[in-house]
């Protein structure tokens, strides 16, 4: 199962992946500070929104680098195997997958905080 998690991040593109997850890390470690001390000032919500739309548009970003070396690489070559083209989609899906969790992780904690403070 380790293997495989790290398999994915290094598959989906080490620098957008491990990124993303320390964008989760860091989203995850603000909304825990929140519920626990509280955020007065909003300032913690702030950072937890920015850092997830970062996260959201990160991923987004990796895929449509991966895309372009990908039809970079089809336009060389004559044929392609459909295999092959749906492999390279599926990598280039991860680092947009793993940012819109992080995303959507985020988002609760989001309204988890919100709902404290009503």
């Amino acid at each position: 199962m380790k293997f495989l998690i790290i398999n994915i991040f290094n598959d989906g593109g080490p620098l957008f992946m491990y990124t993303i997850l320390a964008a989760l890390l860091i989203c995850i470690s603000l909304i825990l500070k929140a519920l626990l001390k509280g955020d007065a000032n909003g300032k913690a919500l702030k950072l937890i929104k920015s850092v997830s739309l970062f996260a959201l548009v990160w991923g987004f970003l990796g895929m449509m680098i991966g895309l372009i070396g990908a039809f970079d690489a089809i336009s060389i070559t004559d044929g392609i195997s459909h295999g092959v083209l749906a492999g390279g989609l599926k990598i280039a899906l991860l680092s947009p997958a793993f940012g819109m969790v992080t995303f959507l992780i985020a988002r609760l904690g989001i309204i988890g905080l919100i709902l404290k403070e009503k």
